[in-house]
């Protein structure tokens, strides 16, 4: 493990969105937030994108683990989130998927409650956060 923060990615997508369109989003938040690629420890989604093509490209791309939970696992993130989505909620059971991805993960990869460095970021047919844990 470096020494530096534990960032995560957690990403949500329409289904079919390509991975480029979801290079374009993590690229420009990073950009805007002055973070490098290779900060990126992992990315995570819910289990319903488990085999989403674009997600999948986007993982083996940066060479990144892709972690999915569960919508119950997920669900457990609801209030520390920025933006509760009743659509994702009536769709997937949790109210946002890339805050509460990203700080499930986090949470799993580090020994404190993760904090969300960059809360739900929104492009075509897609949303990420970003998490971390020091």
């Amino acid at each position: 493990m470096s020494s530096g923060p534990i960032l995560v990615v957690g990403l949500g997508c329409q289904r079919g969105c390509p991975a480029s369109t979801l290079l374009a989003l993590l690229d420009q938040t990073l950009l805007a937030h002055r973070i490098e690629r290779h900060q990126l420890q992992a990315l995570a989604s819910i289990d319903l994108k488990r085999d989403e093509p674009g997600l999948l490209a986007l993982a083996e791309q940066l060479a990144l683990p892709l972690v999915c939970f569960s919508a119950e696992q997920l669900a457990d993130y609801q209030e520390r989130l920025t933006h509760r989505s009743e659509i994702a909620f009536e769709r997937t059971g949790c109210y946002g998927i890339a805050e509460s991805a990203a700080l499930a993960l986090a949470d799993r990869l580090g020994t404190a409650p993760a904090t969300l460095l960059v809360p739900r970021q929104r492009g075509p047919g897609s949303t990420l956060a970003l998490a971390c844990m020091s």
